[in-house]
């Protein structure tokens, strides 16, 4: 079967904010899908790429900025997904397994691209920032500004915020995807929420 084409994300916010009891919830349906999806189900395996496609998509442009290289990294994870469903052993969350499917795929496509480069390694604890800047990142009005400035970012600084703010994730489940210490999470966030802030002081 032929997965659906994936389709460009615009709204990362939309995600953003979920009770907890909705993420459980969430978590428990994408559980029951990867079971059908193991037992060879096309019909989860189209439903659970609809749930995930915007997600994965938005996650992978912004490390690629190419729309049609996302959506192949993109059919390129579901398929994993379609073959290894059975795989899936509940130690983490669905979204935390599927979007480590896609940091190891996007890592991969980037290295046999040539563009794959590597950044200093950032493990120092720091204290969280105080500002208000969480809730600055969410104000739609304000997107064209936020775009601008987490295009200013580092790879790994837009990556961890794009994961913390738009999947409200945790940095032990950002860890978790990316395989980095969950120190070296807390330490980009930082230093990713200062670069943000500067920036957005100057254009607002």
């Amino acid at each position: 079967m032929s997965p659906p084409t994936g389709t460009p994300y615009t709204s990362p916010a939309d995600h953003a904010g979920g009770t907890r009891q909705t993420e459980e919830t969430d978590d428990r349906r994408n559980r029951s899908l990867l079971k059908e999806i193991a037992q060879g189900s096309e019909a989860a395996f189209v439903q659970f790429y609809q749930t995930f496609e915007s997600r994965i998509f938005a996650f992978l442009n912004i490390r690629l900025h190419d729309t049609d290289e996302a959506s192949d990294v993109l059919n390129d994870v579901m398929w994993d997904v379609w073959r290894g469903a059975k795989t899936f052993q509940g130690r983490s969350s669905v979204t935390t397994w599927v979007f480590g499917i896609a940091h190891h795929k996007l890592i991969d496509y980037l290295r046999r691209s040539g563009k794959y480069r590597t950044e200093q390694l950032e493990d120092s604890l720091v204290e969280p920032s105080t500002d208000n800047l969480d809730e600055i990142l969410l104000q739609k009005q304000l997107g064209h500004h936020i775009q601008h400035c987490m295009g200013k970012l580092s790879p790994d600084h837009r990556q961890t915020v794009h994961l913390a703010f738009f999947e409200d994730l945790s940095y032990r489940e950002i860890g978790d995807i990316t395989g980095s210490p969950e120190g070296t999470i807390k330490a980009r966030m930082f230093h990713a929420k200062q670069a943000l802030k500067r920036c957005l002081q100057r254009r607002l």
